[in-house]
């Protein structure tokens, strides 16, 4: 273990300030139990950072444990099973589960922190077919706020294990987790991309307008084998990006299945008949190649952003958040609908703290802060959650970014309640109140 008073580990999301008054740098299990009882007795609030993709907001004074040197990987081909250290990405769990002919259920970028996104829920690439990342998890080892290094599963930590599993950082450290892993090694998927400033036929309406609305009815007919959703965004007009997308405002079909290429182009064929496309990568591809589908930005950057979870949507408020979130908006806004149900909605063999499993979309909005205040992008958020609030059932743990002092809404009234009991219980000095924190109150 190394620790420091000022050197602070680089993280993604580079938007807000990371100023602790300790940093330490975990290698082991060890090092975050001494880490965490040295806190708790000065009386310092612990904060963990692993790859830094979900930063909340300002980290201000406390204890931060960088988790990024407890990296290991180990894959059990026969049992199906992944153990992965708090420091480890996607991306390494993924390239060490293929030679087995095995996927983990990661997210969109390689470079998030798997261990962190699964606290969260987890939205898989396959998620209609296989459920949360969350669902999955077999285990966790994690310390608590008593300085305790703990063993979590359904028969030694039954609580602590269903709130770890949805609820996020609250209540401690996790240091290790197993997951299942699920046989795919391949799939079909991709994206196609259309020009969102294209006029459109019939009724004056334009290409985003058809393609949204076309989008919805479609995801009505699809099976559970397959994941989608939809993203629109204008793009700068920089020589970094493929010409076809510079300084176009781009609506976007991401696909990820796994039936067969024959079937996944009778899938797709609906959306390749909205019209001439923009771009078109649907293909057969080996799942160490799904992160090409969403191709999340590699590279550090400031954002903030925030999710709507909704009950269904209609093509009127569709259409309508386009309109806000659009060419003519204030600012840069990445707008990206998930399509949920499938095994989304179905409860895990033991359940978890992962709510608004009835939920049909999920709407993630998403603006880099370059140039642009926090206020400004707050604003032009709550107009879209205002056109959305009679559909809205709450928003989403793993995806807001940058709202620190707001966590109403990520918990349904009941999970909220359950979940300040066991904080109330395990951490009644608030060690690890943070960003996502709970109150001991509920609220």
């Amino acid at each position: 273990m190394t620790s420091a008073p000022a050197r602070v580990p680089t993280g993604f999301q580079t938007g807000f300030s990371v100023r602790p008054d300790l940093v330490v740098e975990a290698a082991h299990a060890e090092d975050v139990r001494t880490a965490v009882a040295d806190a708790a007795a000065r009386g310092l609030p612990v904060r963990v950072h692993a790859t830094g993709h979900g930063l909340s907001g300002a980290v201000e004074g406390g204890l931060l444990i960088s988790t990024r040197r407890m990296d290991s990987v180990e894959i059990d081909p026969v049992r199906r099973t992944a153990r992965i250290g708090a420091g480890v990405t996607w991306g390494q769990v993924i390239e060490a589960a293929a030679p087995h002919g095995l996927a983990p259920l990661n997210g969109s970028a390689p470079g998030v922190g798997a261990v962190s996104y699964t606290l969260g829920g987890g939205l898989p690439i396959l998620a209609r077919e296989f459920g949360y990342a969350a669902d999955r998890v077999r285990s966790l080892d994690v310390v608590t706020a008593d300085g305790a290094l703990r063993h979590v599963s359904p028969h030694s930590e039954p609580e602590l294990f269903w709130a770890l599993r949805g609820g996020g950082h609250r209540l401690g450290v996790v240091t290790r987790m197993e997951v299942d892993l699920v046989e795919v090694g391949r799939l079909y998927g991709g994206s196609i991309a259309f020009d969102g400033d294209g006029e459109g036929s019939g009724a004056g309406a334009g290409v985003g307008d058809r393609v949204i609305r076309r989008y919805l009815e479609w995801t009505r007919t699809v099976p559970d084998t397959l994941t989608s959703s939809l993203s629109a965004l204008r793009f700068p007009d920089s020589p970094r990006l493929p010409e076809p997308m510079r300084g176009r405002y781009v609506i976007s079909v991401r696909v990820a299945y796994t039936g067969e290429t024959a079937g996944g182009e009778r899938l797709v064929a609906p959306l390749r008949a909205i019209g001439p496309a923009v771009t078109d990568s649907l293909r057969e591809m080996p799942y160490t190649d799904s992160h090409t589908i969403h191709n999340d930005p590699p590279f550090p950057h400031a954002y903030y952003g925030d999710a709507v979870v909704l009950g269904d949507l209609d093509a009127g408020r569709a259409v309508r958040t386009l309109e806000l979130t659009g060419p003519k908006a204030p600012m840069m806004t990445v707008v990206q609908l998930n399509h949920l149900g499938g095994a989304l909605a179905a409860r895990p063999a033991v359940d978890n703290a992962v709510p608004y499993r009835e939920a049909g979309f999920l709407l993630r909005l998403l603006s880099p802060l370059d140039g642009t205040d926090v206020a400004s992008v707050r604003a032009l958020y709550a107009e879209v959650a205002g056109a959305l609030a009679p559909l809205a059932l709450g928003r989403s743990l793993n995806f807001s970014f940058g709202g620190g002092d707001r966590t109403e809404g990520f918990h349904d009234a009941r999970t909220r309640q359950r979940l300040a009991g066991l904080v109330s219980r395990h951490d009644p000095a608030s060690l690890f109140g943070g960003s996502y924190g709970i109150s001991r109150d509920g609220r």
